[in-house]
């Protein structure tokens, strides 16, 4: 069984919510501000977090910062429907994927299967074949990526999307091919969530993250790596 940490301060989302997901067949503990969802998450790491953004005490993007500095598990956050600003800096804290309010839960449902599934392919991927670019180094055999020979700390989302980038070297991935292949989303996702994550692995990856040599965007279109 799955296990989930919900972090949401709004008690009547947060139990409808955990009776919705309890019935789908995951294990649920609940934190209703951001210090208490951080102490349960050290007490024992879920397989996956559910994190508002506006907390009572820390806020959101400081939880989900500093559950990043430590753990690559996957984090969805909650944000308000017309709020652009939270959704693009929550993703670019760290976060994998996102879902709006009110949330539907069979749509929560579903985002939560793509993000438990991407954790296992990654899991249970064995290639033997490396790939280097510039002073980029995807070793696949060990599931890590090296940047002038020290190894860059990369969520599972960010070494998804940088693998799928060195199958593809020099062509030009467009948004909804990025979502289909490492979000696992034909109609669910956002080419926001893409766009975030670009900016993320670039900051990693390129010398000049505003200035990109390695990884160029196809404007109008999606991207591609220079290899």
């Amino acid at each position: 069984m799955n296990s989930l940490l919900f972090i949401e301060d709004d008690d009547a989302i947060r139990v409808a919510l955990t009776l919705a997901l309890e019935d789908e067949g995951y294990e649920v503990r609940e934190a209703p501000d951001g210090r208490t969802g951080l102490a349960r998450f050290a007490e024992r790491e879920p397989d996956l977090v559910l994190l508002d953004l506006r907390l009572p005490d820390l806020s959101g993007f400081e939880v989900c910062r500093q559950m990043r500095s430590s753990s690559i598990v996957p984090i969805i956050i909650v944000t308000a429907q017309t709020d652009t600003y939270d959704l693009v800096a929550g993703l670019e804290a760290g976060a994998d994927d996102y879902v709006t309010k009110p949330v539907v839960p069979k749509e929560l449902a579903a985002r939560i299967r793509a993000a438990l599934r991407r954790v296992h392919l990654h899991e249970a991927t064995v290639a033997t074949s490396a790939a280097k670019f510039g002073d980029i180094e995807l070793r696949r055999e060990q599931g890590i990526v090296l940047k002038a020979g020290v190894e860059l700390n990369l969520t599972k989302t960010e070494y998804r999307l940088i693998c799928e980038f060195a199958d593809h070297p020099n062509a030009v991935l467009s948004r909804d091919q990025l979502l289909e292949r490492v979000w696992g989303y034909e109609y669910l996702g956002d080419s926001r969530l893409v766009d975030a994550h670009v900016r993320r692995l670039r900051v990693k990856i390129e010398d000049q993250p505003d200035d990109p040599r390695l990884i160029v965007t196809a404007r109008g279109i999606g991207y591609r790596l220079l290899a």
